[in-house]
């Protein structure tokens, strides 16, 4: 039976948040002004549910700023080559899967990003799905540049906006938030959007959100296997989608070091600086299916998983790695889910670092 192993880039790979870490390099105040705006595409996804738009949309929102900092695709593909910074573990896992697997990477990052991870992990860039970008097709007059840095700057000063728990529409967030919603709506789909590089928010597609479902459904066919047999690995908000595509059709959701919606929506959560667990995993998942994984996760110790049917390679690896206590793993259900998502909320900001894993 031919499994398919499928992964987001960001989190379960490698600890970067590229345009996160491209925008605070080339933009002033770029850190705060990324946070304002991927708290709106929060915002918008998952709380208003804005028709035509999707989780991830910021990787579109930030590249007319990038743009008037004189942002290149040379400068993207040189930036993020030296900047990769990744998972422990990673590569030999990978290695793994794909010898038990179809492996393939879905990403809501830069192609600039993801060709310089697939190089350093020797990981077929064919099998990897990301954000297309030409940044280097659009101009742009000196006019509009300055207008996109003053409105950068006037976006960096704005408060971050803090939605509230069960949120439904705008009259749920505080009036302070409810002007900064209304008013970053007239800077992307007005004033933006009748600019010359509206055409970039228009053209440039992110794979976030429904995406990236389809790209599991892509990558499915071409494995010629069934999404049953498919493992997912998120950590995100631009994963829930594709997560409840594999979760109903009988895959498996993996939550690695997730946020509040990766977890609300995988059945297993995972926290560890070490991606052997993913290779435990996959490797149960890879040949004996859903159920036995679940019933090793259930029993997640080293005495239980001595006496398992994991690859004794893989056992070694993981018990030198965690000789003491072995990285969390646990089954999502609803009574453990409030106190699980903010273990691995914070655990993410840990790996990841504070700025990157408050992120959505």
């Amino acid at each position: 039976m031919k499994r398919v192993f499928i992964s987001d880039c960001e989190g379960p790979i490698s600890k970067n948040d590229n345009a996160f870490e491209i925008t605070s390099h080339f933009v002033p105040d770029g850190d705060k002004l990324f946070t304002v705006i991927s708290k709106y595409d929060d915002v918008l996804a998952d709380v208003l549910k804005r028709p035509n738009y999707k989780a991830g949309d910021t990787l579109k929102l930030i590249l007319p700023f990038l743009k008037a900092y004189d942002v290149t695709d040379k400068k993207l593909r040189n930036f993020s080559a030296q900047n990769l910074i990744l998972i422990s573990n990673v590569k030999d896992t990978l290695n793994y899967v794909r010898n038990i697997a179809e492996a393939f990477i879905v990403s809501t990052s830069y192609e600039h990003y993801i060709k310089a991870l697939c190089q350093a992990l020797a990981f077929p860039y064919e099998n990897a799905y990301c954000t297309r970008l030409k940044i280097d097709k659009y101009s742009m007059i000196g006019k509009e540049k300055t207008k996109l840095k003053e409105i950068a700057r006037e976006i960096a000063q704005m408060p971050i906006i803090k939605i509230p728990p069960e949120a439904k529409s705008m009259k749920d967030f505080s009036e302070e938030d409810q002007e900064t919603i209304r008013r970053l709506d007239e800077v992307f789909w007005k004033e933006i959007a009748s600019m010359d590089s509206g055409s970039i928010l228009a053209e440039v597609n992110p794979v976030g959100g429904s995406e990236k479902a389809e790209a599991v459904k892509d990558a499915m066919q071409r494995a010629v296997a069934t999404l049953a047999d498919v493992m997912y690995v998120g950590d995100s908000i631009t994963d829930v989608k594709a997560f409840r595509l594999v979760k109903d059709t009988g895959g498996l959701a993996v939550s690695f070091n997730g946020n509040q919606y990766s977890i609300k929506n995988a059945e297993i959560a995972v926290l560890s600086e070490n991606s052997i667990v993913t290779a435990v995993i996959a490797d149960i998942f890879g040949r004996f299916g859903k159920q036995k994984t679940l019933s090793i996760v259930d029993n997640w110790n080293h005495e239980a998983l001595k006496l398992s049917p994991v690859n004794q390679t893989l056992l070694t690896s993981l018990f030198r790695s965690y000789p003491r206590e072995l990285p969390k793993v646990k089954i999502i259900t609803s009574e453990n889910m409030e106190i699980l998502t903010k273990e691995s909320s914070e655990f993410r900001k840990k790996v990841r670092g504070e700025a990157i894993g408050r992120l959505g």
